[in-house]
């Protein structure tokens, strides 16, 4: 292992010590679990509201009860459909109660739970019917897709969704790149509308009553207008106000890029180190698909900046940027940020691109000579993006700055690299910080990478909600 010294300094009161920054204030944790509690009451009044309509009474014959069954699971479904959308909808106060790492855990779950319940629901009502009828199986098929009103457009908006489903497989997502998935991951919202005239023409739970129907019409018309005025209005009417361009584009490496934007609009955002943007830069084919970046600089009021690799073909084009281009943005996200802390002293801690944030956080953090370190774990110190300005920083705040190179240790789930092998993860961490246990500590990188830095700084005796990271993989 390689490791620089660690670079401290005190420097005379106020030469290069920025004035302080706004601590941004979070949205309280309690909204997470009242948002959570308020999705499990979406699901006990679906049920209710399919208990009262007659489905507990439906279970007088195998046929009926099939159908009762199947009918179930498909309202149970919807629902879930429906937090799926809203959990995903870039919704301010839940993306801040959350961060967008738990809410894409959640999101995968509650979408895997939604569509097995789907299934079920095609699978029961059609054997449902089946046994009620002399049709036989697969006549009842042909005959519930053909003869009932919407059945077709339930179909499609069925094999949308499990196309979405099969690609966000782990080992699939893996094949696929990121501009071919998020292409692909937008018929989840075509195959949520499809759904929806088969529910309204022949699901008898959505009309049985003048409460039922505006129950699921508000449902649906809050989903919808979520991400109408989330994802699309309020970054369109934001650009378009006040527009932002590329000023400078930085070659920090062959594979790595550094875009300045700037604008009226910037002062508008109320961004902090360490979080992220959703961005379009309208150069050429491929603008309207969005790439997450990590602000690489703390927001100064005139200019945003991010830094990143590249690592597909929406960063690739970075490479070929000019100034000038015009920039969407939406955000900022993410619960990385220092409006999360709650020790004086902090460990950023991260490994190749994934020190953006980190660089950025280190400026923007409130912080007195020695509260802050940063661990920067890379595969060789040539290859360490933004070194040099992590050690300037460093320098004029008093921070302690680790560069950590080497490869890899080899069949090992650590984040050390070869040359520390003699140690474990957790003497190695406590040999760069002694006092760790008594840090707020922030991490990015690699699954694997943050996976190993968790358990490290687990076993060093810093409790899990003093660990804050959030994980960019789609």
């Amino acid at each position: 292992m390689t490791m620089t010294a660690p670079r401290v300094s005190e420097g005379p009161p106020g030469d290069l010590t920025p004035a302080p920054r706004r601590v941004p204030a979070p949205v309280p944790r309690w909204w997470r679990d009242a948002s959570g509690v308020t999705g499990w009451a979406l699901l006990v009044a679906v049920t209710c509201l399919w208990v009262v309509h007659g489905g507990l009474g439906d279970f007088g014959s195998l046929g009926d009860g099939l159908t009762a069954a199947g009918r179930l699971c498909g309202l149970l479904a919807s629902a879930l459909l429906l937090i799926q959308v809203l959990l995903m909808a870039r919704i301010p106060w839940f993306e801040q109660a959350w961060g967008q790492d738990e809410l894409a855990r959640t999101h995968r779950l509650v979408g895997l739970t939604s569509f097995n319940l789907m299934l079920a629901h095609i699978v029961l009502v059609v054997l449902g019917y089946a046994a009620s009828s002399n049709l036989g199986l697969w006549s009842t098929v042909w005959n519930l897709a053909v003869n009932y009103p919407g059945m077709l457009l339930g179909i499609a908006g069925t094999a949308a969704l499990a196309m979405v489903v099969v690609t966000s497989v782990r080992k699939a997502r893996a094949r696929l790149r990121y501009e071919s998935w998020h292409l692909i991951h937008l018929y989840g919202y075509l195959g949520a509308g499809l759904a929806l005239p088969h529910q309204l023409w022949t699901g008898r739970d959505l009309t049985a009553s003048p409460v039922a129907t505006w129950f699921w019409w508000t449902l649906y018309a809050v989903a919808a207008g979520s991400v109408l005025v989330f994802r699309i209005a309020v970054p369109l009417v934001r650009s378009l106000r006040a527009p932002l361009r590329v000023v400078e584009v930085r070659h920090d490496a062959t594979d790595v890029t550094t875009v300045t934007v700037a604008g009226r609009g910037v002062r508008r955002i109320r961004a902090h180190g360490g979080q992220f943007f959703q961005w379009r830069l309208l150069d050429g084919p491929g603008w309207t698909r969005a790439h997450p970046y990590s602000l690489s600089a703390a927001p100064d009021g005139r200019s945003l900046r991010f830094t990143a690799a590249h690592v597909g073909d929406g960063t690739s084009r970075l490479a070929t940027l000019q100034p000038g281009a015009r920039v969407l943005v939406e955000g900022p996200y993410g619960r990385l940020h220092q409006g999360v802390r709650t020790r004086r002293k902090v460990l950023l801690m991260a490994s190749g691109i994934g020190i953006t944030p980190m660089r950025a956080l280190l400026e923007d953090l409130q912080q007195a000579p020695g509260d802050v370190t940063v661990i920067h774990r890379v595969r060789s110190a040539d290859s360490a993006v933004l070194a040099d300005e992590l050690s300037g920083l460093a320098a004029a705040r008093g921070a302690r700055y680790h560069l950590v190179s080497g490869p890899r240790i080899p069949g090992r789930d650590t984040w050390l690299p070869v040359g520390a092998q003699h140690l474990s993860d957790t003497a190695a961490l406590r040999h760069l910080v002694p006092d760790v246990a008594d840090h707020d500590a922030y991490l990015c990188g690699s699954p694997g990478w943050m996976d190993a830095a968790r358990a490290a700084l687990a076993a060093a005796g810093v409790p899990a909600q003093n660990i804050h990271h959030e994980r960019f993989t789609y």
